[in-house]
């Protein structure tokens, strides 16, 4: 699970200013926000740098057990 879609809403920035900088496709970068597809680990610290934000910005933390 990411937290792109929140980062690009805190920021004001669209998902197709996105896909444009990194050079996918709409559907592409729309699977990420959706938490349909999760990007690879290079592609997810480009996403970080296009939104200026540290790459744990984008992630969500597992519950730990116990």
């Amino acid at each position: 699970m990411n937290r792109i879609k929140e980062v690009l809403q805190e920021k004001g920035i669209k998902q197709t200013w996105l896909a444009e900088n990194l050079g996918k496709s709409f559907n592409m970068v729309n699977s990420y926000v959706q938490n349909r597809q999760q990007p690879r680990l290079e592609v997810l610290y480009k996403i970080a740098e296009l939104l200026n934000v540290d790459v744990t910005e984008l992630l969500i933390k597992g519950k730990k057990n116990g």
